[in-house]
């Protein structure tokens, strides 16, 4: 099948790959020059697993292609996936100029019958308004070219992202328009061999559907985060309830662990654009409110700790960091912890020594040169001269390091666990001053 994606970006480069991938005919259009430009030359912007060869693979194979025209775009694919950018406003709302962009433009193209995917994470009537703005350039252009317009969120988790997309739990379909939907099932059809995996739906309920899942996520996490700051306070140990919490099925293991709070593209803007959805429709949608304030909190958390462990002074110190992005597997630094953290240790007249596997361009293009900032090449080159260890993100390579050389390396043994990688009672024995989340002891 013959596939157009409007945005290479994180959405739009993993579904054109892995639709070229099962063989179709994929062509890719962005607005941005050098990116298209880069991925010509089988060069990824982005950090993603597999993804590299993915897009090598099919780009060599000729069944992925990428462009700046788009008139060709529009002529190209029976499918029109928009895959663009949906950054927050200043309200939280989501900001739809570049979906209403794709979609003017696929109006000012159109000559013969498309179905129009929605793949942006994008507020519950976004579709309606993506029909009426192509439409409305059908009518100025005194055209009548039939067109869909469906829904059908991205699932993909940041490190990934191929294996989501490849085998997904769910694929879900919105749409009023019965051809359009068989047209997508025959679309998936590759991805859904072994069970249907494909979920039809009104158009509003699927928009709503990927707003809830991030959100019921992002609340789990909160919630925590939550009970570990009282566990820290009542002398429990939050590692133990949460595996007594997670043994009940209706609970489960997944998304409990307590950390240095979320970040990343998806959970800070979706819970605030849909609030601000919930506002938007009369309803004040308290617990989202509550979500988004306790793991705004819950980034200062670190900081806190070091704060009293140091008695307050801090300046002139120098700390090691293991971590910048915002989850391990991604150089993704949006609304990351570790951001926090950096900005106000740099506030307090602190230096920073940091080290992650992914994210140091990323860090290095976010805070350019500055003399209290140092990006080390490896873990322990991070710990020269530093004060204390503060580990931020739970990239494996951390899990199990030599506590002996930390110990040596470091000015005092202390180290701040943002995501609980240790047993609070083996480094104690160790002699290392030791701070995790939610474990029994306040720093």
């Amino acid at each position: 099948m013959k596939i157009t994606i409007f945005g290479s970006g994180y959405v739009g480069l993993v579904t054109g790959a892995c639709f070229a991938e099962v063989g179709n005919d994929v062509l890719c259009v962005d607005v941005d020059p050098r990116k298209v430009e880069m991925l010509q030359r089988g060069e990824i912007p982005i950090h993603e697993p597999g993804l590299d060869e993915v897009v090598q693979r099919n780009s060599a194979a000729g069944r992925l292609r990428f462009t700046t025209d788009v008139a060709e775009g529009v002529a190209h694919g029976l499918f029109q996936f928009i895959a663009v950018g949906t950054p927050p406003d200043e309200d939280g709302s989501a900001d739809l100029q570049h979906v209403r962009a794709v979609a003017r433009s696929i109006g000012q193209h159109l000559e013969e019958y498309r179905v129009v995917v929605n793949k942006s994470t994008v507020p519950v009537g976004t579709a309606g308004v993506v029909y009426e703005t192509i439409a409305a350039v059908l009518a100025e252009r005194g055209r009548d070219i039939p067109f869909s317009v469906v829904s059908n969120p991205e699932f993909l988790k940041e490190g990934a992202a191929i294996q989501d997309f490849m085998r997904p739990d769910r694929i879900i379909v919105g749409s009023d328009d019965h051809r359009a939907t068989v047209q997508l099932r025959n679309l998936y059809a590759p991805f859904n061999r072994n069970r249907d995996r494909l979920i039809e739906m009104d158009v509003r309920s699927a928009e709503l559907s990927k707003y809830a899942a991030n959100a019921m996520l992002a609340t789990k996490i909160s919630f925590m985060n939550e009970i570990a700051n009282l566990a820290e306070r009542l002398g429990a140990d939050i590692e133990k309830v949460r595996v007594g919490i997670g043994a009940d099925p209706r609970i489960g293991y997944h998304f409990i662990y307590p950390g240095a709070g979320y970040g990343g593209s998806c959970f800070p803007k979706d819970v605030k654009a849909l609030e601000y959805t919930a506002r938007a429709a009369g309803y004040e949608a308290t617990l989202l409110q509550a979500v988004e304030a306790v793991n705004e909190r819950q980034k200062q958390v670190l900081f806190d700790k070091i704060r009293r462990h140091f008695q307050g002074e801090l300046r002139g110190r120098t700390f090691a960091v293991w971590g910048l992005a915002f989850k391990p597997g991604t150089d993704d630094m949006r609304e990351a912890p570790s951001r926090n953290l950096l900005e106000a240790l740099w506030n307090a007249g602190c230096a920073v020594r940091a080290y992650d596997p992914a994210a140091m361009s990323e860090a290095r293009r976010i805070y350019g040169e500055r003399p209290n900032f140092q990006l080390c090449e490896q873990p322990m080159e991070a710990l020269a001269d530093a004060d204390a260890l503060v580990i931020v993100t739970e990239w494996i390579l951390f899990r199990s390091p030599d506590f002996a050389a930390i110990r040596q390396a470091l000015k005092q043994p202390v180290i701040f666990d943002g995501r609980n990688l240790y047993d609070p009672d083996y480094l104690r024995e160790q002699g290392f001053a030791y701070y995790a989340i939610g474990r029994g002891e306040q720093a």
